[in-house]
């Protein structure tokens, strides 16, 4: 690996460059968390942001036991890319953006009987499915901006002619449901590997980790039968899990939390929503634990992002992007705590982890419209 990995000790490391600032409370996170017992190794990502007692955008290797606070509420959080058929020369702003406009929250269970599969068809958390939900989750058509791989993009499936569609979402009330019910029991130890509650946990987690995949799909499917278009799934990643892993000769167990996987083929980092997105192929490595970056990261908290921007811009005009892209999000307050203004450049997190030697940039895709949640708050 590059010269941008920074080893704190045996344990703990970051991969960061000159151009991109971490907080020092994020850092601080990290040896918080490496001093867990069984913890192994902690390496941050470029996009390392503090979150609630542990850092996110980092991936974490235990042995002998795991934790279910390090992979948080958001079981299965993840992107997932689709091919559609939309033609960019013929996209026309206004149309999509009222269309997509119209488009509730949530799905009505119609919808939901005529598209869920049979094994989710009676979940207790159905009525979920298809939407997007709050804080960083959007669906957003992209233009192909740049290409620098063309095998690899043809391979996948992609071309430069026609839109492509992001969604990135979770497990929405399930996955929050799995961890308050493990710390009502738990607190925020672990659980023993091969234990009756890390049985019973995993099971959980498993389950809520394939109902944030079909979410996803139905995001997708809602979005694109919303423009009357279709497409294709061309990838589908979490980085928000654990799982069973060998490192460094080491049976362990690998957490994700904000961290994408290095082993799953293509890799599509987002920026914030007035930033580009970036489609990489993955240089699968041990030092990194096996992971990379799952977007831009945080730059400000979300609790001062109103006070830093509202002065400066209305709701109206963050809902139009310096890339020229528009953003349909009803939800004041969060339309400020999601500005672009509030997250690092991803040009540098992904140059960060070229230099790293932890990806090869496949392409660049310029965002063209974001939905994020309607929303009910101060909306």
């Amino acid at each position: 690996m590059g010269n941008n990995v920074h080893e704190l000790s045996d344990a703990i490391a970051y991969i960061a460059s000159d151009e991109l600032w971490i907080e020092g409370s994020a850092i601080q996170q990290l040896h918080t968390t490496a001093n867990l017992p069984g913890m192994h190794r902690v390496v941050g990502m470029p996009d390392l942001h503090p979150g609630r007692g542990y850092p996110i955008g980092a991936a974490f290797f235990s042995l002998g036991r795991f934790y279910p606070a390090l992979v948080g509420n958001d079981i299965g959080c993840g992107m997932a890319l689709w091919q559609t058929d939309i033609l960019s020369r013929r996209y026309n702003a206004d149309k999509f953006e009222k269309r997509l406009a119209a488009l509730d929250d949530a799905a009505t269970e119609a919808w939901l009987d005529e598209h869920l599969p049979d094994s989710l068809a009676t979940h207790p958390w159905r009525s979920a499915l298809g939407s997007i939900g709050g804080g960083n989750h959007f669906a957003e058509l992209q233009q192909v901006d740049q290409v620098f791989d063309n095998a690899r993009f043809t391979l996948a499936g992609l071309d430069t002619q026609h839109l492509l569609l992001l969604t990135h979402s979770g497990s929405r009330g399930l996955g929050q449901s799995i961890l308050q019910r493990h710390i009502a029991s738990f607190s925020h130890d672990g659980l023993t590997e091969g234990g009756g509650d890390a049985t019973d946990y995993l099971a959980a987690h498993d389950d809520a980790l394939t109902f944030a995949c079909v979410n996803r799909q139905l995001i997708a499917r809602r979005i694109l039968q919303q423009v009357k278009a279709s497409g294709d799934a061309v990838l589908d990643i979490a980085h928000n899990f654990v799982e069973a892993c060998n490192i460094g000769g080491h049976h362990g167990w690998l957490h994700r939390k904000g961290a994408t996987p290095d082993n799953r083929g293509l890799a599509i980092v987002p920026g914030s929503r007035g930033d580009y997105s970036w489609l990489v192929q993955p240089v699968p490595g041990e030092s990194s634990l096996c992971s990379l970056a799952h977007g831009a990261g945080r730059k400000w908290m979300r609790t001062e992002c109103k006070g830093r921007l509202s002065g400066k811009f209305s709701p109206a005009q963050l809902s139009r992007t310096d890339l020229g892209s528009r953003v349909i999000c009803r939800d004041k307050q969060l339309i400020y705590e999601e500005a672009p203004q509030a997250y690092k450049s991803v040009d540098s997190v992904i140059h960060c982890l070229v230099q790293a030697g932890l990806v090869e940039p496949v392409a660049r895709l310029r965002p063209v419209l974001t939905l994020k949640t309607r929303g009910g708050k101060n909306a």
